[in-house]
Parts: structure tokens; C-alpha cells; sequence
């Protein structure tokens, strides 16, 4: 399982993919929470706060976290390589554990240099250090629970395509939806009287109170549980199609 997890992490920076994902997440919220005019400007915003990452950060992993799992099987099943992968001495969890875990470090990677906004905000803080740490602790974590739950949904993507761009596509679809899609369904007049229900099945209900700092057990279960449920899909498609 290791060395599958270290293979794909090596494919991901041999081909660049890892580099570049890094550096646009890094130069789109660089250049949002720090030089472009906007709400989430932090130098033009008076409160030495971090909420413009945790509101922004969503929306370019939406694009970013797909581009990391297209590939993943789509690619083996153009190669031909997912039948050499199968007679491997691993399991199919194994196979989707080693390929979410290189997508989760990549994930994770691109996320430690923001420790350098957090810094910053800290030191521009009056007085210094004058921020809510715990919160945002909090909001890290939440945002981390966002990236496994996009990761998962790629890979299914990648495990029911054999094109890269259709698997790119449908995890961006997917992701999108499950995101903000239900919120949308739940203002239609129809739904008036289930609205909160349906508002509270989408991600983005869930992510709100995560991204507050608030760590309730209902949040981390729910995204835990569509990370889990995405996964088991993997495995279900990659089962059918070895029959």
C-alpha cells in the first residue's frame, strides 16, 4: 500500500500537477487576502482575521482537488495498467486508501503555507497575538474535512471515467453540487417546508459552522460519512468492472 501511496505521490510532482495546484491556490488566495481590493482584503478589512481563506478556499478547491483525482484511475484504465494493479497482493481498499492518501498530502501541502497568513494576522494584531486561535484551528479543520469530502468525490469521478477531462468534469459537477446545490434547491417555494432539511443535507451548511470554529460532532460525522460513502462507490465500481 506504501509504496503505491509513494508512486502516485511521485507521479503527481513528476508531472507537475502537484506544483501547480500548490501555486494557483497559493496565488489566488495571496492575491485576494492580501493585494486585490475586496470584502476579504485583510490589510483593508480593519480586523486581523483569517475568515476570507476559509470563505474563499472552497471555491478554488472545487476546481484545484478535481484536477488532483482525474487522473487517478481514468488514467489506469487508458494505460491498461488497472488489471496489473488488480493482480497486485493488495486489496481495493488498499488501492483507494494509497491514491486518497497522495491526494490528501498534496491537499494538505498546499495548505501549510497559509501558516504564513495566520502569522501575519497574529503580528498585525493590537496587540499582538490578539486572535482567535482555537477558532481558527477550528476553521482548519473544517477546511480539511472539505478537501477529503471533494477528494472522495473526485475519485469516484475518476473511477467511472476513462477520460480525464469527462472525470474532471463530473467530479466538478459533483463537488459543485453537493457543495451548494442543495441550498439552492431548498429556496424553491415547493420545498418551503422541508427547507432547512434539504439546506442541511449539501456540504456547505455543514462547512459554515465548521469555518466558524465550531466543532460540532453532527458536522464531522455528516462529511466523514460522504468521505466514507464516495469511497465505498470506488470500490463498488472497481469490484463490478474486475468481474
Amino acid at each position: 500500500m506504501w509504496a503505491l501511496y509513494k508512486k502516485e505521490l511521485s507521479d503527481f510532482f513528476s508531472s507537475l500537477v502537484g506544483y501547480i495546484v500548490i501555486c494557483i491556490f497559493l496565488l489566488a488566495t495571496g492575491l485576494v487576502l492580501w493585494l486585490f481590493p475586496n470584502e476579504f482584503n485583510i490589510m483593508l478589512g480593519g480586523y486581523a482575521v483569517l475568515d476570507g481563506l476559509f470563505v474563499l478556499a472552497p471555491f478554488v478547491f472545487l476546481f484545484l482537488l478535481p484536477a488532483i483525482t482525474m487522473r487517478m484511475f481514468a488514467e489506469e484504465y487508458n494505460t491498461g495498467t488497472i488489471e496489473l494493479l488488480f493482480t497486485f497482493p493488495i486489496s481495493r481498499w488498499q488501492i483507494i486508501f494509497s491514491k486518497f492518501l497522495a491526494g490528501l498530502t498534496i491537499f494538505i501541502l498546499s495548505l501549510l503555507p497559509t501558516l504564513i497568513y495566520f502569522y501575519s494576522v497574529y503580528q498585525l494584531a493590537s496587540p499582538v497575538g490578539n486572535v482567535d486561535i482555537g477558532g481558527i484551528a477550528g476553521s482548519y479543520i473544517g477546511l480539511i474535512l472539505l478537501g477529503m469530502t471533494f477528494l472522495s468525490l473526485g475519485i469516484f469521478s475518476s473511477s467511472i471515467a476513462n477520460n480525464q477531462l469527462i472525470a474532471f468534469l463530473i467530479a466538478l459537477v459533483l463537488s459543485l453540487f453537493f457543495y451548494i446545490g442543495f441550498e439552492y434547491i431548498s429556496r424553491l417555494p415547493i420545498f418551503d417546508s422541508i427547507s432547512l432539511f434539504i439546506k442541511s443535507l449539501g456540504i456547505n451548511d455543514h462547512y459554515i459552522s465548521l469555518s466558524r470554529g465550531v466543532i460540532d460532532s453532527r458536522d464531522v460525522i455528516y462529511l466523514l460519512s460522504l468521505t466514507f460513502g464516495f469511497l465505498y462507490l470506488t470500490k463498488y465500481k472497481l469490484d463490478h468492472r474486475s468481474r
